[in-house]
């Protein structure tokens, strides 16, 4: 007889992963959590003293980044750029993240693998201050090659409702207040890997340019994830409008948290991308091409009223993340660009 096994399906490995990463769940435990990993689902109270809550969720993957931490043989961050980019989403409403769940697909199970992608997960959320409630593991032969893998993640976070940013207070003469970002976070994977590491030739061990670290370093730089920040900042000025950049560059997300009449105008002398973005202009990236499609440095954008700006910059650099004025909101004419960098 032909046992669930012999056609690629190992549960005694999927059980075996399951006790191997209740440690790193029970460490993103957070007050509102109710119950335990491994069970058919989890259970989270919102925060007491809430008036009129409002739920926040986000849901994305890490993207092609994958390919190269699966040849790389690294799997200990990955995990952190899937909360990184669910949760910074749920960020940009004012939300507080609350809680996580994570996808990991793949064609047969290697536990150690798993444990260190997971490993990475639970990191991300003791960043993010939320709890991993739970997850899926799917093992699926013949959908994916030996060694790969896939991932997807879900943020759910909370906010009052007389608290939601929106953009829609956003007014000419208030200022964009920028956090840096850590890199290339986990978008632009498919570009970057075409450009510095397949087309050249490339191996990941080789040095990308001088005191970046290897190919392999520079591409698996972690996703920042805001959670502390965003929330010093709301305790110091009030935030009238938040972006993440991501896939669509700056230009593309920032516009979508202007209102209709308003532009940003921004320096693109105001802040030093880090240095794989100059690598990917030397190896023939156009400079439109790299606008709209990395975040060249800017990981957040947040608008506030101008005179909450130096505050909101002190408030930072106390948490050691040196943010940063990247230019103004004005008047937009009909036929003007919402974001001019």
């Amino acid at each position: 007889m032909v046992t669930y096994k012999e056609a690629g399906v190992d549960i005694e490995a999927g059980d075996a992963l399951v006790e191997r990463i209740r440690p790193l769940v029970a460490s993103t435990s957070i007050p509102e959590l109710l119950g335990d990993v491994g069970g058919f689902s989890g259970l989270v109270r919102l925060p007491e003293g809430m008036r009129d809550p409002v739920l926040v969720s986000g849901t994305d993957g890490v993207g092609t980044k994958l390919k190269v931490a699966q040849v790389a043989g690294r799997h200990d961050t990955v995990g952190i750029d899937l909360v990184a980019m669910a949760v910074n989403d749920v960020l940009t409403s004012g939300a507080r993240p609350l809680f996580f769940l994570d996808y990991f697909a793949c064609g047969r199970l290697d536990v150690d693998v798993a444990e260190k992608v997971i490993s990475g997960v639970a990191d991300g959320c003791r960043r993010a201050g939320c709890a991993l409630v739970g997850g899926e593991t799917a093992e699926m032969p013949g959908m994916y090659e030996p060694g790969e893998y896939d991932l997807a993640g879900f943020a759910v976070g909370v906010v009052e409702r007389s608290r939601i940013i929106d953009g829609r207070n956003v007014r000419p003469g208030d200022v964009v207040v920028a956090l840096p970002s850590s890199g290339l976070h986990s978008n632009g994977y498919s570009l970057a890997r075409k450009v510095l590491w397949e087309d050249p030739g490339r191996s990941l061990d080789d040095v990308l340019a001088a005191g970046t670290g290897t190919l392999a370093d520079v591409l698996l730089e972690p996703t920042r994830i805001y959670a502390s920040e965003v929330a010093a900042l709301q305790r110091t000025a009030r935030l009238k409008a938040i972006a993440h950049i991501t896939g669509g560059g700056i230009p593309g997300n920032l516009a979508r948290v202007l209102p209709a009449g308003a532009a940003a105008v921004l320096d693109a002398s105001s802040w030093e991308p880090p240095a794989v973005f100059a690598a990917l202009a030397d190896a023939g990236v156009a400079r439109e091409e790299m606008v709209g499609t990395f975040n060249l440095g800017m990981g957040l954008a947040v608008i506030v009223d101008e005179a909450d700006a130096h505050a909101c910059l002190d408030a930072l650099e106390r948490l050691g993340t040196p943010g940063f004025l990247a230019g103004r909101i004005t008047e937009r004419g009909d036929e003007e660009p919402a974001v001019r960098l």
